[in-house]
């Protein structure tokens, strides 16, 4: 599994959304982009991250940042997340895991001592020209878009 850095040009997508409509990653140049890799939908962990981004939305769509989360969720089990937690902004369904691979936030994990196969919680900031400016792998869900928003001075 190989990891993305700063410089790479972002892999491209088109996924389904939490309303199946689609969403291609090429078609949001020109705007910076948070697109954030979480292992379930309706967990707590996750719950409290995708809540996290939804209070700091207007403060990085302020600054010029679109935010996307990815999953391997199927969209109807993301709809029901979005509802439940008032999540406004896109939830991606990747359920063959392949674009989470892509990305370098799929794959082992440390997971309560053992070593498990599972998705990687993973943030990356996108630049306007489609290429990786923050690649952090391995985020506690508690206190990630708080530190992210201060690195990206926001």
């Amino acid at each position: 599994m190989s990891r993305l850095e700063p410089g790479d040009v972002a892999p491209d997508f088109t996924l389904l959304d939490d309303n199946e409509e689609s969403v291609t990653l090429s078609q949001l140049r020109g705007s910076n982009v948070i697109l954030y890799a979480y292992p379930a939908a309706m967990t707590p962990g996750c719950t409290t991250q995708a809540c996290d981004f939804r209070d700091s939305l207007d403060a990085l769509a302020a600054a010029g940042y679109k935010v996307l989360g990815i999953s391997p969720d199927k969209p109807a089990k993301l709809a029901k997340f979005r509802e439940r937690d008032s999540i406004t902004f896109p939830l991606l369904s990747d359920p063959d895991k392949e674009v989470l691979t892509e990305y370098g936030a799929f794959g082992e994990k440390k997971m309560y001592g053992k070593t498990v196969t599972g998705v990687i919680r993973s943030s990356f900031v996108i630049d306007p020209e489609g290429k990786i400016a923050v690649a952090q792998y391995n985020v506690r869900a508690k206190g990630h878009v708080a530190k992210l928003r201060r690195e990206l001075e926001i």
